[in-house]
């Protein structure tokens, strides 16, 4: 299987990214944001409890992620892949998703940062709200998330380049541009 760990700050365009890779590859899009987002509008009791560390800026507990993506894991009926769209973010879930994929027979692929100017990915998330209008697109939101972002999800370029699964994309650019930079890395891993 081809298992792809999207990563960067928010803002960066890996949601976008995902779904492109999603398609061309036929992997399956695993964004841990998009299902946080349903259970939140849902208002279920996990949507609810997402919702008080998301409204903060905050990141869902370790445990709470691995157990809704081991659920995913053991449903995978003839999937080539996946492509991990906000997970991991901590150095913890990083550990957790190589311990998670190994239970499976499967490890991770690639891992692609998508690197991107904090004044570029302030403006994108503060434009990107005024769009979709989701609520956690706001100024100080988004201050918190970046800090978050280079306080506990940093540390995971380390983790992956000493593994030497790390590769960094410009993420600056046209969203095509972007994408044929990353064609280019997942071409070479497949091959």
């Amino acid at each position: 299987m081809l298992n792809i760990v999207i990563f960067g700050a928010p803002g960066s365009g890996k949601g976008t990214q995902s779904t492109k890779l999603a398609e061309k590859y036929g992997l399956e899009h695993v964004s841990t944001g998009d299902m946080l987002r349903a259970e939140i509008k849902a208002k279920t009791e996990f949507g609810k409890k997402a919702d008080s560390y998301i409204s903060k800026g905050h990141l869902i507990p370790d445990e709470v992620m691995i157990g809704i993506l081991d659920d995913l894991m053991k449903k995978r009926n003839g999937v080539k892949g996946f492509i991990f769209d906000g997970f991991p973010r901590t150095l913890a879930q990083g550990k957790a998703l190589d311990e998670m994929l190994e239970k499976y027979g499967e490890k991770v692929s690639v891992v692609l940062s998508l690197e991107v100017e904090e004044e570029e990915l302030v403006n994108r998330i503060l434009k990107r709200g005024e769009i979709s209008g989701r609520s956690d697109d706001n100024r100080e939101t988004v201050e918190s998330r970046l800090n978050v972002y280079y306080n506990q999800t940093e540390p995971l370029k380390n983790f992956y380049n000493e593994k030497f699964k790390l590769v960094r994309i410009p993420g600056q650019g046209s969203i095509d541009e972007i994408f044929d930079s990353i064609v280019t890395v997942v071409d070479r891993i497949i091959v």
